[in-house]
Formats: C-alpha cells, structure tokens, sequence
C-alpha cells in the first residue's frame, strides 16, 4: 500500500509565517473581499485565517490581478498545510474568485476587465476529510522508561503535527533534565499511509552519557567579588547536571540587584575528566543611581522626594542608600508648615550566609500631621532571614528620640524598640506594584520601653495581609483585591503611649475618603486623639482596558478604639472609583474617594496620585 514520507510537512506549518513575503504592489491594485467558510473547530479556522497571505497582505500590498490570482494559488498551499497539522492530511482547501477556480484560464482575464474600483469575491473553503492518527510510535536509541514517558504522544493519539514536534522538545528536556547534558533528539521521522489514515513516528535519539557539573567560571565581574558570587550560587561542582537547577541559579543571581544580565553557557562537548564545565557571563548595573518620587493626596498634600543609591559598595552587593523628602508640601488651615525626612540605610545581603542580611538605618524626621507633629531622630538594626520563596522573618532593635506636639501639649520621648516580623508573600515579581494573584501576609510584634516622657512600656501588634483572585482568562485583566488589617496596643491606656505610636485609620492606606489618621475618638477641638486598636479592610475591584488603561471601584472600612480590643470603636466607611496608566514600571493611579459617614471636618471627597497599585 502506498506510503508517504511527510516529515518536512509536520515542520512546514511553523514556518509558514517566517516565509511569507510581501508581494509588489502592482499600478492598478485589486480590492477584494474575503470570507474563509467555518469549519466548526476553531483552532483549525484561526490557523487558516493565520496562514493566508489573503488576509494579512490585503492592506499593506495591494496587487494587480494577475498577481492576486497568484497569490491566492499561493495560499491554496499554505491552507491545506494548515490542515495537515491537525491531522487532516487528506484535506482539501479550494479558493475561488468570483466563483470562478484558480485554474480557470480565463479568470486573469476577466479580474483585469472588471471596473475601477470594483472588488473581487474571495471565498475559501474546506474539506477537512478524516483525521489521521497515530499509529506507531518509535523511540530508537537506548533510553529509560521514565524518559520514554515523556513524550506526550501515544499509538490511537490524531497525528497532529505540533504534538509530535513537542514529543520531540519533551524527549531532549527530559534526558537532559536526567543528566545526559549532550543529549541530541533528531526531528521526528513520520510516516503516512494514505490507505489506512494513520501516521508511523520515529525518534533517533542519542542519550550520551549522564554527567556531573564541573569547573565553574564566573566571566565579567569588575567590581564584584569571585567570592560573594561562589558563595551565592545555587549550582556547583560534582552535582549531577540538571537545566532547572542552573536556571534556578542563573535567576538567583539576578536577583541579587548588581547584575543587569547574567547568562549561563554550557559547552557542546564534556571536559577531559568527563565533566561538564559551566559558565555564568554577568554585566555587572551602574554603581550609583538617582531616582524621584512624586505623589499627591488631597489630605496631606503633595510629597515628593529622591534617592540615591550606591550599589556593591565593597563588593559584596551592599547598598548605601540616602534619601531625601519633602511632605505636606501644601498645607491649609488644619495643618501648618511642611515637613521633611532624611535617612541613610545600609545593607548588608548574604551576612555570614546566603538568604540574610544586616541592615542599619538613620535618619531624622519633621513632619506635621492632622493628629500631631513631631520631630524626631530614629536609628537601629535589623537582621533578616528568607526561609523559603514565600516566608521571610526579621528581628531587630530601634531608638528614637523626639518631641511630639499634639493638642498644644509638647513632650519629649526616648524609645526603644524590638520589632520582631513574619512575612508572606506569593504575589510573584508583580507583587510589589500591580499584584494580580496570591497572598500577602504580614505580622509585627513591637515591645517598646520608654526612657523618659510620659510613656510606659507597651507591645504594639499588627497583623496585616491582602489577597488577590485573577477574574478573566488572561492574568491580570480583571482582579479582585481584598486587603485587612487587625492592630491592638498590649500593656497601656491611649495616653500613655506617645501620640506618633498608636493606631489610626484613614487615608489610602486604610480607608481612602476620609484625611489621614482623622478616624477613631477625637479631642474637643475634632482632632484624632489615635487609639489602641485598629481594624480595617478593603474590596477592590480593577480592570483593565487595551494595553495602558484601567479602572477600579472599592469599598474601604475601618475602625480605631480605645481599649486594647479589635473590633471596637464607630466603624467608618468610604467609597470610590479609580483610573489607572499602565506603564512597564507599574500602574499610575488616580483614587477618589467620598465617606459615607461623613463628621464635621470631613471634606466631600479625598483624591489620591500615586505609582503602583493602592495594596
């Protein structure tokens, strides 16, 4: 019985698209319309609509008749190929013009004699006839039952073209996966045999041996330390070769914030020890960098700010940062006089072993808030430790020293803090300015003694944390965000903690339409006094329009108390909708808000500008 060898065809319909060519445009250009007649699969009819030159060159090159009717013969192939990669190697595709066949020797004739402007019927059908399958499958060369199991393919599958190209991608990744880092698969040897529609596929597969990792070479490294990068690395001499784990390697060292690009190359043949040698070629960022920060809220007006920071300070991927801000810029009645903060951080990445780091910090801040102003000096060290992708934990000791001005009365405090902190997070890289999936998770236990001012010791916990459900087939087209938050004050009354360290609710980053920390119990005067517990969440929901615009709508609800409870005190709520401007380094938002239990002092509305997602 006849047998076709169709190998080239399987490897053809990629290809399709690569190979196309504009064709020249002609003096008098042919319109047409055209209409390919369903086949009631759709992804049989959208690569039909892919493969023709029809379609895709109507507009950008018109031609004459003459070379529209060789277009059109052009893409009788390129259709039926189509259908041979769905399994349909008996399929027919047939176009017609004006009714009239592509071999119809009169049909150039009677396109050239149509009047000006008069456009040409197109019509494309199908016949897909009976799906082939597949009906043996051959591995030839020596390989594990694992491997073989890899495939994806099996004898009674439809003989579709890019399932046995994929066997063939499946086949490599899993020996090389298992070791064998010189692994070659051949492309797939398929055979048809019209008669009885089934398809016979073969794979020449030479597994070599299963390899070790050998010597390591780090090239490109100017500033940064041969050191910290073997230290660093995930991946090293005598492990058995893996692709995975010198990706996840090759990854790890990106993320450590010196490097711009780093590459991993592996040779096409093994060292003299019969190892496989490996290199990571890295181009180390800039040192020194300045960035601005702008945003603005109708509650504490514009803010903005710069950073500079100095990047592998000593070689070790140590960061120095200084920066320097201006807030309440633009302050009314309620509020007098801007503020500023200064502050230097340095860390220390990877401290006595990878995952860890020692950071200290300074600074000084002036700020004048609705509920208190202050000045102050702040200083301390935290240490950090990842413990897996998601989870993170730190512990570290904070003092500052400040006079804090709320009510008229103005008092002097010394604090020290040991703030102690879960973390977790699978929200992704996306996570910091436009989450669309996963969980965030946050819990901080502050014991805070006194040394002076009329403060006692207390223990300030707040657990926050948010979530976010992707809506639509597409990540992050439609999400729906909730964050919450639950605070108590452990150990004193309201006033006996000073005014900058209790908790308060409103503004963005609890419930937006009300002005930062005005909610919860008030002086005579209405001016927060801040409470000793807090809670607070949101529902948001953000969608997203083309490529840079969005919206969103939420609902925000807090509460502050005055005892140590959760759960206590007036709840307050507000509403409001959002635009957003996608950009590559995250969404510009523009929030506006209104309070639905509005007090004496609230305004109508607050507006928020900022860059990244509100939570």
């Amino acid at each position: 019985m006849p047998r076709r060898r169709i190998i080239r065809r399987l490897a053809l319909f990629a290809a399709v698209a690569t190979t196309i060519q504009p064709t020249a445009r002609a003096a008098d250009p042919q319109p047409y319309d055209i209409k390919i007649a369903p086949t009631g699969d759709a992804a049989i009819d959208g690569a039909l609509h892919d493969s023709s030159t029809l379609i895709s060159l109507r507009e950008s090159a018109p031609v004459g008749p003459f070379a529209l009717v060789t277009r059109a013969q052009g893409d009788q192939d390129r259709l039926q190929t189509a259908l041979h990669s769905f399994g349909y190697y008996d399929g027919k595709a047939m176009v017609r013009i004006d009714g009239r066949a592509l071999d119809d020797p009169g049909l150039p004739d009677a396109l050239a004699a149509k009047p000006a402007n008069s456009k040409a019927d197109i019509a494309i059908t199908v016949d897909r006839g009976p799906v082939f399958h597949l009906r043996r499958v051959t591995v030839d060369g020596a390989i594990s039952d694992a491997d073989r199991a890899k495939l994806g393919i099996k004898p009674g599958d439809p003989a579709i073209a890019s399932a046995v190209l994929a066997a063939q991608d499946n086949l490599l990744d899993s020996l090389r996966a298992s070791g064998h880092a010189l692994a070659k698969v051949s492309n797939p040897d398929a055979v048809e045999t019209p008669a009885d529609k089934v398809l016979d596929v073969t794979f020449h597969v030479d597994a070599g041996p299963r390899v070790d990792i050998g010597a390591i070479d780090v090239d490109g490294l100017k500033v940064t330390n041969d050191s910290y990068v073997r230290r660093r690395l995930l991946v090293h001499p005598g492990e058995q070769y893996s692709p995975a784990t010198i990706e996840k390697a090759r990854q790890d060292l990106s993320a450590s914030g010196i490097f711009s690009s780093v590459d991993a190359r592996i040779p096409d043949h093994l060292a003299p020890d019969g190892s496989i040698p490996l290199t990571f070629t890295v181009a180390e960022r800039p040192r020194h960098a300045v960035s601005f920060n702008i945003a603005y809220s109708t509650d504490t007006g514009p803010t903005a700010g710069t950073t500079f920071t100095y990047r592998n300070v000593f070689g070790n991927a140590e960061t120095l940062t200084l920066g320097a801000a201006i807030t309440q810029a633009e302050t009314g009645a309620e509020v007098k006089g801007a503020g500023y903060n200064f502050n230097a951080t340095f860390t220390q990445p990877d401290w006595l072993r990878r995952d860890q780091s020692l950071t200290y910090n300074a600074g000084y801040v002036k700020e004048n808030l609705y509920a208190y102003s202050r000045k102050a000096e702040l200083g301390g060290v935290s240490f950090s430790r990842k413990f897996t992708d998601q989870w993170s934990g730190s512990v570290g000791i904070s003092g500052v020293q400040e006079r804090v001005t709320q009510e008229g009365m103005t008092d002097d405090y010394s604090l020290v803090g040991v703030p102690i902190g879960v973390t977790y997070d699978s929200t992704g890289p996306d996570g910091l300015f436009n989450p669309t999936h996963g969980i965030k998770g946050k819990l901080v236990v502050t014991p805070t003694a006194p040394f002076g001012g009329n403060s006692t010791f207390f223990t300030s916990i707040v657990a926050s944390g948010s979530t976010y459900f992707n809506l639509a087939a597409t990540e992050g087209r439609s999400v729906l965000a909730v964050r919450g938050m639950v605070g108590s004050i452990q150990g004193a009354s309201t006033f006996e903690v000073p005014p900058d360290q209790r908790l308060y609710a409103g503004g963005s980053a609890t419930v937006r339409g009300y002005r930062f920390q005005s909610l919860g119990p008030r002086f005579p005067s209405l001016r927060p006094t801040g409470g000793t517990s807090v809670t607070a969440g949101t529902i948001e929901y953000r969608q997203r329009f083309g490529e840079s615009l969005g919206a969103v709508a939420f609902v925000d609800a807090g509460q502050v108390g005055s005892t140590s409870a959760p759960f206590s005190g007036t709840l307050f709520t507000g509403v409001g909708i959002g635009a957003r401007y996608y950009t590559s380094i995250g969404p510009i938002r523009l929030d506006i808000a209104v309070p639905l239990n509005k007090r004496r002092k609230d305004e109508i509305a607050e507006a928020y500008i900022g860059l990244g997602q509100a939570f």
